[in-house]
């Protein structure tokens, strides 16, 4: 039996989601997360989500990779993940998404809420950019001094967060500081 996959038209997503993204709740899987921003949505369908995986990876050039969780979360619910790279764009990228999801769902982009790291919030680009990390420093500098207050409480050696960039130590060294 052969199928045909016509992908997804006007509003074919109408009650199979939540108008809810999760930000870096889950581990990227094509690079390190001081990198990569993860993003992941709620689908009450398999044959939706893999859709919508789809929809992210030919729709955005900016979607480094996009997958439908392996297994049910609930009965016949999915999370679909997509990846993008960890940058000041990311707020606007994720608006353009929400709007373009308009198209596929009954939810306006006004209507949808992120989480981040135990938080809720409305979708807010700029209240997104002050929250989460949108550089790789900002990340580990975010992470990693976490962990390097766990190490100086154990006892151990605190290590450095950021690696020295030549080009800014001889722009520094140019300009005396």
């Amino acid at each position: 039996m052969r199928h045909l996959h016509e992908g997804l038209q006007y509003r074919d997503l109408d009650g199979l989601m939540k108008p809810t993204v999760h930000v870096d709740e889950f581990s990227s899987k094509m690079g390190d997360d001081a990198d990569i921003i993860v993003l992941s949505f709620f689908v009450r369908d398999k044959a939706a989500a893999k859709d919508l995986v789809s929809w992210f990876e030919k729709g955005y050039d900016f979607v480094l990779d996009a997958d439908r969780s392996p297994g049910e979360i609930k009965p016949n619910r999915y999370l679909v993940y997509v990846e993008m790279r960890r940058r000041s764009a990311a707020p606007g990228n994720i608006t353009e998404m929400l709007s373009d999801l308009e198209t596929l769902t009954e939810h306006e982009a006004s209507e949808w809420q992120w989480h981040y790291d135990g938080k809720k919030y409305d979708w807010d680009p700029e209240l997104f950019a002050k929250t989460v990390p949108l550089t790789p420093n900002d990340y580990k500098r975010t992470h990693e001094s976490e962990l390097n207050e766990m190490r100086t409480a154990a006892g151990l050696p605190v290590k450095k967060i950021y690696k020295p960039d030549p080009e800014l130590r001889s722009w520094q060294s140019a300009a005396g500081i």
